[in-house]
């Protein structure tokens, strides 16, 4: 059973949505249980003055998802550094016990969004837009294939469950 916070937060996700321009970007996932996170930051005086989240997976991750945003917002890097998976599953008021893998899920997805940050700054990363692949869409737009493995996928699946390949749907179906 989800306590009436996870299911607030399911129903109502606060924070949805992509930040074009965030500062970090974190993405996280688990493909033997199809969840995957992406929390995107926006930084201003060391501080996360916005913070938004796209997530492809069941209800606990979407839930999870939402609290991680909530509670990081507004709070210094270091603060929302030390956010830990059990502190999110306690404000969701616990989840049940084979759901609590996305609690691990969505402090990862902060604490990467945090580090894809602090990377940025000092310069470290590159630009990964220029280095991703099209996705390739099937004959007559039915069906769509991995770029790297040439499998059939569904599509805007956010990776390929074949080769665990990040998949870019800019293309034209």
């Amino acid at each position: 059973m989800y306590s009436e916070i996870v299911m607030d937060h399911f129903r109502n996700p606060r924070n949805v949505g992509e930040l074009p321009d965030a500062d970090g970007v974190g993405e996280v996932g688990n493909p033997m249980c199809g969840d995957i996170m992406n929390v995107y930051i926006k930084v201003q005086d060391n501080r996360i003055a916005d913070i938004r989240f796209k997530t492809f997976g069941c209800g606990a991750a979407i839930a999870v998802s939402s609290m991680i945003t909530e509670m990081a917002k507004g709070k210094t890097l270091d603060e929302a550094m030390k956010i830990s998976n059990k502190d999110v599953a306690e404000a969701l008021g616990g989840l049940p016990q084979n759901k609590l893998h996305c609690s691990n899920l969505g402090a990862d997805a902060l604490h990467a969004a945090i580090k894809n940050y602090l990377d940025r700054k000092a310069g470290k990363v590159p630009d990964l837009e220029k280095e991703r692949e099209e996705h390739l869409a099937g004959k007559g737009g039915e069906a769509c294939y991995c770029p790297y493995c040439s499998r059939e996928m569904a599509e805007e699946a956010p990776f390929c469950l074949f080769c665990g390949a990040e998949i870019s749907h800019e293309h034209d179906h």
